[in-house]
């Protein structure tokens, strides 16, 4: 496998708080990376230093081996970083298929003429990936409208315009039921495998870590702790005393 996101280094403190203390790891193509840890590890904070949100102190960020520290996060999207959210961020007000054409537009980088509309741009495209994420029959209806478990995959949907080599997922399944929580992960692997996307994702719901990833990685007050397959990962001493606990040790 090659590697598309290589993290060397990477620090980051607020005022006396260090978030993160040189962390380091590396996500091949085709792989489901998780990146879990308690409240305050320092997960979002090395998140947002991964898509520009947040400059680091010290570390590098290399994509396919180019350095993107501290590149503002519209850069990193048009270098191909896709991310999604904890709480889903769509428009409300447009319909399924018009959301993901903006983040087409977006990703071309293109200025309509004011005599052309932008909904008559990326028709095909923005439909071929609605049909990927299994959204086709809903690309008329205004997103305001959907059940949660839809807008997460249109979200996914969004997250694919710029045809990404990376895709950030910050706890894709919150407040997803059970089921749409397997569904979503499944659809989600499945796509990067197939297309050789690396994928790197927080989540608190350890069912769905230890179904999904292949690989995790554990950080701990801003260091990383632990690294490994799962199985490894879940028998880790230290990974059991700060954050797995007793009862899913075996589970």
């Amino acid at each position: 496998m090659s590697v598309v996101l290589e993290v060397e280094g990477l620090a980051k403190s607020f005022g006396g708080v260090r978030a993160v203390q040189g962390v380091g790891f590396a996500v091949d193509a085709g792989e489901m990376l998780a990146l879990i840890g308690p409240n305050g590890a320092g997960k979002s904070t090395c998140f947002n230093m991964l898509n520009g949100q947040l400059r680091p102190d010290a570390g590098r960020v290399r994509l396919l081996g180019r350095d993107i520290t501290g590149m503002v996060p519209r850069r990193v999207w048009r270098l191909g970083v896709g991310r999604t959210f904890q709480i889903t961020a769509t428009f409300g007000s447009m319909t399924v298929r018009e959301n993901v054409q903006m983040a087409l537009l977006s990703h071309a980088g293109r200025l309509l003429h004011l005599w052309r509309p932008a909904t008559d741009a990326f028709v095909a495209e923005a439909d071929a990936l609605l049909a990927r994420v299994g959204m086709a029959e809903q690309a008329d209806r205004v997103s305001a409208i959907l059940a949660y478990g839809d807008l997460k995959r249109l979200e996914l949907a969004i997250a694919l315009a710029n045809a990404p080599r990376l895709l950030l997922m910050d706890e894709p399944t919150a407040g997803m039921a059970p089921r749409e929580r397997v569904a979503l992960m499944e659809l989600t692997a499945g796509i990067a495998r197939e297309s050789g996307i690396a994928v790197l994702f927080t989540e608190h719901d350890m069912d769905v870590v230890f179904a999904h990833a292949d690989r995790i990685i554990v950080l701990d007050r801003g260091r990383l702790i632990a690294e490994g397959a799962p199985p490894a990962v879940r028998a880790n001493p230290e990974v059991q005393a700060v954050y797995l606990g007793a009862g899913l040790v075996h589970g």
